[in-house]
C-alpha cells in the first residue's frame, strides 16, 4: 500500500506541475459557455439538451491528457526502471488509474456546477448529473488510461487513442446521458456496471499492454 501511495503521489505531482490537471476543466467550461450561443437563449431547450451536452464534453475532456498518461514515462524509461525494481505493471497501471481519476474526476464534477448554471439546469437535474459523473468518471479515466497503454509506443498516439476510445465510450455516453431522464434508475445501474467492469480490467489489460510493448 505504501508503494501504491508513492506512485499515486508522484503521478499527481507531475499532473499538477504540468498544468494538465486543469485542461479538462477549462475545456468543459469553454464548451458550456459556447453551447448557448449555438442553440440560442431558450432556457427550456438548454435545460433539455444541456445534460447530454455536458456528458459529451466530459467524454472529450477525458481524452485530452491521454497522450501524457503513459507515453512520456515509456520514452524516458521510467516504467523500465520500475519493472527492474520488481514492481508489477498491474500495480503501476492501478496507481496511475487512481491518480488520473483523482486529478480528473472531482475537478470535472466541480466544474459542472457553473456549467449547469450556464445551461439552466435545475437542482434535480444537477444532482442527477453529479451522481452520474461520480459513477461514470472512473470509467472514463480507466478507458483513457487503457488506450494510452495500448498506444504508448506509437507515433501520434494521442490521435490514435481518441479514435480507439470514442467507439468504446458510446455505452458510457448512452447510459450517462440516460441518467438525466431516468425515473427507474436503470441507467444508473447500467452505468455503474460498465464503470466497474472497466475499472476492474484496466490494471490487468494495461499491464499486459505495457509488458508487450517492452518486449
Amino acid at each position: 500500500m505504501r508503494l501504491l501511495w508513492l506512485l499515486i503521489r508522484r503521478d499527481l505531482r507531475l499532473a499538477w506541475a504540468s498544468g494538465g490537471m486543469w485542461l479538462p476543466v477549462a475545456f468543459l467550461l469553454l464548451v458550456a459557455s459556447l453551447f448557448p450561443f449555438a442553440v440560442g437563449p431558450d432556457a427550456a431547450l438548454l435545460a433539455r439538451t444541456g445534460g447530454g451536452m455536458l456528458w459529451i464534453a466530459a467524454l472529450l475532456a477525458s481524452l485530452l491528457p491521454v497522450d501524457r498518461l503513459v507515453a512520456p514515462d515509456v520514452q524516458a524509461g521510467v516504467l523500465d526502471q520500475l519493472a527492474a525494481r520488481g514492481i508489477g505493471e498491474e500495480w503501476i497501471v492501478l496507481a496511475r488509474l487512481l491518480a488520473h481519476w483523482i486529478g480528473f474526476g472531482p475537478p470535472l464534477m466541480l466544474a459542472t456546477v457553473p456549467a449547469a448554471a450556464l445551461l439552466k439546469l435545475d437542482a434535480a437535474a444537477m444532482a442527477r448529473l453529479e451522481l452520474g459523473l461520480l459513477i461514470g468518471t472512473p470509467a472514463l479515466a480507466a478507458l483513457g488510461l487503457l488506450v494510452a497503454t495500448l498506444t504508448a509506443g506509437l507515433r501520434s498516439s494521442g490521435a490514435l487513442a481518441g479514435l480507439l476510445a470514442l467507439p468504446l465510450a458510446v455505452p458510457l455516453l448512452i447510459f450517462g446521458a440516460g441518467t438525466m431522464n431516468d425515473g427507474s434508475g436503470a441507467a444508473f445501474k447500467f452505468l455503474a456496471a460498465a464503470s466497474l467492469l472497466l475499472v476492474a480490467i484496466t490494471p490487468f489489460a494495461g499491464g499486459a499492454a505495457l509488458r508487450a510493448g517492452r518486449d
